[in-house]
């Protein structure tokens, strides 16, 4: 699956409430620029009429310019491997490319390669899970990845003790280039799987004592009930890829499935909440 790349130059004021907007139409990832913002989504979620109507709101206050684009994957390739930096949560891990030189001073070193996938450890939503799963057991738990992108939480959840990793994404790209990463980190088809599809794809009876779902606000909540049908009694459960003004109905939403709310961190709007069963 490609992506598209939405380029839009706009005033500073206006950022952060069209990335809230941008992300309740389905764009996955943001990245802010001088001249405004690039927003990503699925080619097959864009939609050209529904983002001019969305933009249209706003120019009525602001010039707001806009083009977007269709990302080739080779493309990605290169300027990622241009521009990437390694990635430090807190002082025990570390992402990085193969190019980059090991550093002893982490105890937890991920190696990743992206293709066409989010998840590199640069958005704040992805920091955000990495920094929680450190303060969580994942000792023989059998850990579950929701929308894995690079497979970089399934890799860290692996590190931290995981006994078996299960991750999927419907985009064959991520796929993939999870299964690539995991192959980099040592992690073998004997201690995961990973398919293309949805949570329902999931076989009905498989338990797991973590769940991993970093996506968005709308699947989240559209698929919360089925995460809570997985999650094993005392298990955990962490949740990202929306703002912490989306975080009440996110709460809400697994509270009424009865998993309690243990604590919610943000990073530059967005948040992540973990819950218990």
């Amino acid at each position: 699956m490609n992506h598209v790349e939405l380029q839009l130059t706009l005033s500073p004021d206006y950022t952060d409430i069209l990335m809230a907007e941008l992300a309740e139409l389905g764009y996955e990832s943001f990245v802010e620029t001088d001249e405004g913002l690039h927003a990503y989504i699925l080619e097959e979620d864009f939609d050209e009429t529904q983002l001019i109507s969305l933009l249209a709101k706003y120019q009525a206050f602001s010039a707001i310019g806009h083009s977007w684009k269709t990302l080739e994957r080779v493309n990605w390739n290169e300027e990622w491997e241009r521009s990437y930096e390694p990635i430090e949560v807190g002082e025990a891990v570390r992402v990085r490319a193969l190019f980059h030189a090991p550093d002893e001073r982490f105890k937890y070193e991920l190696l990743i390669t992206p293709k066409m996938s989010f998840g590199t450890g640069h958005h704040e939503t992805t920091w955000l899970v990495m920094n929680e799963q450190l303060s969580l057991p994942h000792q023989n738990l059998d850990v579950l990845d929701v929308g894995c992108g690079t497979g970089i939480l399934a890799i860290l959840a692996r590190k931290l003790g995981a006994k078996r990793l299960l991750a999927f994404d419907i985009d064959e790209w991520a796929v993939e280039n999870t299964r690539e990463n995991f192959s980099l980190n040592s992690i073998t088809d004997s201690l995961a799987e990973v398919f293309q599809g949805t949570i329902t794809d999931v076989q009905p009876e498989l338990r797991f004592g973590g769940i991993l779902a970093n996506i968005n606000r709308n699947i989240l909540l559209n698929e919360i009930k089925t995460y809570v049908q997985h999650l094993l009694p005392g298990g955990w459960l962490v949740v990202s890829g929306f703002y912490e003004t989306d975080a009440p109905d996110i709460i809400q939403c697994t509270e009424k499935e009865g998993l309690i709310f243990e604590r919610m961190n943000t990073r530059n709007q967005w948040a992540t909440v973990v819950f218990k069963s």
